[in-house]
């Protein structure tokens, strides 16, 4: 089973990935894998991001990685992969993200980019037009630590994604933080 950890830049996903490999979890870090394996097939310089062929990408991770029982994928691409069964999209308020981002010492407009994404649902909504709804959950990561966000995803993976009710995409709207702004 591959599992999708996704969201926007920001949101805990390589942190959160870190305590699964602790826990032992089998994680692919979908940016570093990109890079060493020539996925990378250009560079958008108004956004400062690399433009990654996710089609090469899937099939690679399919035929490398499809015999394990399961492999969390890590990066705010990877619930674009064909591949996945399952996608699990952090989330994080607009506030903290910003700070978050600020912290990375992002330029102001890179950082007004993906907070506007957060607010928007962007990753959300890719996700579900290329998932299932019903394979999709998202889980607010705002005010839980890591391991409480990493704690959540290990208990949504033991219990075979049964108890999602909870974390059903939808139920976190950022949507008037856009009027912020006006």
């Amino acid at each position: 089973m591959f599992i999708a950890l996704t969201g926007t830049p920001g949101t805990g996903k390589t942190s959160v990935a870190d305590i699964l490999r602790e826990k032992s979890f089998d994680v692919i870090d979908l940016n570093k894998l990109s890079v060493e394996k020539g996925f990378v097939v250009g560079i958008d310089k108004s956004r400062d991001s690399k433009i990654v062929d996710t089609d090469k990408l899937d099939d690679y991770i399919t035929d490398n990685f499809g015999d394990k029982p399961l492999i969390f994928i890590e990066g705010h691409l990877s619930h674009l992969l064909k591949c996945v069964d399952r996608v699990i999209v952090l989330r994080c308020h607009p506030d903290k993200l910003k700070s978050n981002l600020s912290k990375k010492k992002w330029s102001k407009k890179k950082i007004e980019e993906n907070v506007e994404a957060e607010i928007l649902d962007v990753i959300l909504s890719e996700a579900v037009e290329v998932n299932s709804k019903d394979n999709v959950v998202e889980i607010d990561a705002t005010n839980k630590s890591i391991d409480e966000t990493a704690d959540i995803i290990v208990e949504l993976v033991e219990d075979g994604f049964k108890n999602i009710k909870k974390y059903k995409i939808g139920k976190i709207d950022w949507s008037e933080e856009i009027l912020k702004n006006f």
